[in-house]
């Protein structure tokens, strides 16, 4: 049985539209619980979206009616809701987000009682279960946690040294209107550091809306704007982390990963050597690993499957271009927080800007289109994209590559070109986009 409503990242779509519904949230409840066995704990987080109250609420309706006991831990990014499962030895936490997407969507996503997401064959049970009802059991209970930011703050905190500050340090803060506008503010200030937050005033419809990681543009600005020495960016639900040099430019997770990934190579806390990238990673990565004496293994799109493969070879530090990145002795999931931290120590340890810092990978160059489509059929089974893949394939070799996929969370294909010559890399990213637009564009 394959998965219908549930992608990469949970189920996710447009609130109002089936399946993301208050009626749809409440047979999920009742679905975990069936699945779980027994009378489950269950912690439940939510994003700033004006929908967040409603699908929580249905949400832990449908457990608890099914003989389940809720915490509300109300807004707070989504690994701390991870953490909290964790640290409190619950049996499972959910979240109500859409992460980047914008206000209008919305999604559920589930993480077990380790505190990973839950895997493909678990999600395939819930499904299977979602007509299964309340059941006859007792109804459990809802509790509402008050503080549930701090207790994230406090957990994120611990991954850092005894004793460490960064008194003075100018950070801009974009928080995108989304579950870190309390969290991270806080943590930085603790730390000593000179806090400049914005884009911390949601109202329900203001998440991700020209902020937060997904637009670089407006974290370059406001790093000109405070004269700061680091910008930092979350999206919608903090799981991931965008930070800009003290002159404006942007990193992406490749370069973070880079640095991270070296810094605990020279310190032999790297496990095996290795770290854990995606297929959309630089190859240049794997060309400054080889060259220090480590690897890179990469996995596919979506930080679970970074996850699952940096669990299968006890690796440590995992993540995606996108800003996603799991320190696994500091955490089970992606954590935007507990990065920028560990990033912040490297600047703090090595004396060095993140200008500098960021040196050490020599990036191919890439280009990437994102197309809106309309459906989503095999690749394969479209013969003019067929064709335009294999020219450009011909084009590149041997030193070059193109990976054409389809989004697990939005209605999108996205492309990803590599090799030596920028200006053939957008010639035929276009030509490709034109393509998948021609054969099942929106």
């Amino acid at each position: 049985m394959t998965r219908r409503h549930f992608g990469t990242d949970g189920v996710r779509g447009r609130f109002g539209a089936d399946p993301i519904t208050p009626e749809f949230a409440e047979k999920l409840g009742h679905a975990l619980v069936h699945t779980l066995g027994g009378r489950p704990v269950v912690a439940i987080g939510r994003d700033t979206r004006a929908s967040g109250p409603a699908l929580q609420e249905a949400l832990a309706r449908g457990i608890a009616a099914a003989g389940g006991n809720v915490k509300l831990l109300g807004v707070v990014p989504t690994p701390g809701v991870a953490a909290f499962v964790v640290d409190r030895k619950l049996d499972a936490g959910a979240v109500v987000s859409a992460s980047h997407n914008p206000a209008e969507d919305n999604g559920i996503k589930f993480f077990s009682r380790e505190g990973f997401k839950l895997p493909d064959e678990a999600e395939v049970r819930i499904e299977s279960l979602l007509d299964s009802g309340a059941g006859a059991e007792p109804a459990g209970t809802i509790e509402n946690i008050a503080g549930a930011p701090g207790i994230f703050v406090g957990h994120a905190l611990r991954s850092l040294p005894p004793g460490f500050r960064i008194d003075g340090l100018k950070i801009a803060v974009d928080c995108a209107n989304g579950a870190a506008f309390e969290a991270t503010p806080q943590a930085l200030r603790l730390l000593g550091a000179d806090v400049q937050p914005f884009h911390i005033s949601p109202d329900g419809d203001n998440i991700n809306a020209g902020c937060g990681s997904t637009h670089a543009e407006e974290m370059s600005r406001l790093v000109k704007l405070t004269a700061a020495q680091v910008g930092l960016s979350h999206d919608g639900d903090a799981d991931r982390l965008l930070l800009c040099d003290e002159t404006g430019d942007p990193l992406d997770g490749d370069e973070l990963l880079a640095i991270a990934g070296l810094d605990l190579l020279e310190r032999g806390e790297l496990a095996h050597n290795t770290m854990v990238a995606t297929v959309m990673s630089n190859l240049g990565l794997d060309e400054l690993f080889e060259a220090r004496g480590g690897k890179i293994v990469r996995a596919a799109v979506g930080d679970r499957y970074v996850l699952e493969a940096m669990r299968a070879g006890g690796y440590v530090l995992g993540g995606e271009q996108s800003g996603h990145m799991i320190f696994l002795r500091h955490g089970t999931t992606g954590d935007g927080l507990v990065s920028a931290l560990q990033i912040l120590r490297v600047m703090k340890e090595s004396g060095k800007p993140l200008s500098e810092l960021r040196r050490v990978l020599k990036k191919y160059p890439q280009a990437q289109r994102a197309v809106k489509v309309k459906t989503k059929p095999p690749l394969a089974e479209l013969p003019v994209v067929q064709a335009a893949i294999a020219a450009t394939e011909a084009s590149l070799a041997p030193r070059g590559r193109v990976l054409v996929r389809y989004s697990g969370t939005e209605p999108k294909v996205r492309i990803l070109l590599e090799g030596r010559d920028a200006t053939v890399l957008e010639k035929h990213a276009d030509e490709i986009a034109a393509a998948l637009a021609g054969a099942i564009g929106a």
